[in-house]
């Protein structure tokens, strides 16, 4: 991915955090730990506090037994957003991240749910993303739920989804109707594009009718300070974890 596409994903997640006091990202989330320590500079620079956990960083992670703090925390009700992405995503906040096919009977196996399911129903902003926006991932339908989008009525649940970032563009998700509705376009793509390339319907900003791509927002660039934070401190920190993206974002 380009660095100028990857920066632009960075700050359209980083967006999403703000006003908030923690944020935890998973193992192997570059693009979501560069957002959150993207969010927490900004947030020092305002005098405002971003308490961060990455998860597999020794600087950017106070816990030290795996995930089991990460979930007491988020049953107390510490964590305020969690990133959560996976092989298919569904038009109803579902997340696939078990594998393709007729479970069991698998064709194609994805690294496993682990505790995307707790800290779905547990963390209030549940943020989804994923590079690729295909038919492929963006599906009518998981083949298999991992973290459900929605619960019945009278279900106990404090946290889901609340956005979906992808290559393409970005949606808001709606708890109460279970549908995404398109936010912004990134640069270089239309609503024809996006609707090409998803599996899912969405809904369009209210009061767009049938108003076309002008009408929609586009996806703010980052700005000249943002840039240089992802090249001079953000490229730095995420470094001991994720070193090739860390030369991606340096590069900005």
């Amino acid at each position: 991915m380009a660095a100028a596409r990857t920066a632009l994903l960075v700050t359209a997640l980083a967006d999403r955090l703000r006003g908030l006091s923690c944020v935890a990202v998973g193992a192997t989330s570059p693009l979501p730990a560069a957002a959150a320590l993207l969010a927490r500079a900004r947030a020092e620079a305002v005098g405002d506090r971003l308490q961060t956990i990455v998860l597999g960083s020794r600087q950017h992670n106070p816990f030290t037994d795996g995930g089991r703090e990460l979930f007491d925390c988020a049953a107390q009700g510490r964590i305020d957003a969690f990133f959560l992405s996976g092989g298919q995503i569904d038009g109803a906040g579902n997340v696939n991240l078990v594998g393709t096919g007729d479970y069991p009977a698998l064709t194609h196996r994805f690294p496993g749910s682990f505790g995307s399911a707790y800290l779905a129903f547990l963390v209030p902003s549940v943020i989804l993303y994923r590079e690729e926006h295909s038919r492929r991932v963006l599906v009518p339908r998981v083949d298999f739920v991992s973290a459900p989008g929605t619960s019945a009525p009278g279900t106990y649940r404090p946290g889901g989804p609340t956005a979906l970032v992808t290559g393409r563009c970005a949606f808001a998700f709606d708890r109460a109707r279970g549908r995404f509705t398109l936010t912004s376009l990134h640069p270089g793509e239309t609503l024809e594009s996006v609707r090409e390339h998803t599996g899912f319907d969405f809904q369009l900003p209210e009061g767009e009718g049938r108003a076309g791509t002008a009408a929609i927002p586009t996806t703010p660039a980052p700005t000249t300070a943002d840039l240089w934070l992802l090249r001079e401190r953000i490229a730095g920190e995420v470094a001991e974890t994720y070193p090739r993206f860390a030369a991606l974002i340096a590069a900005v």
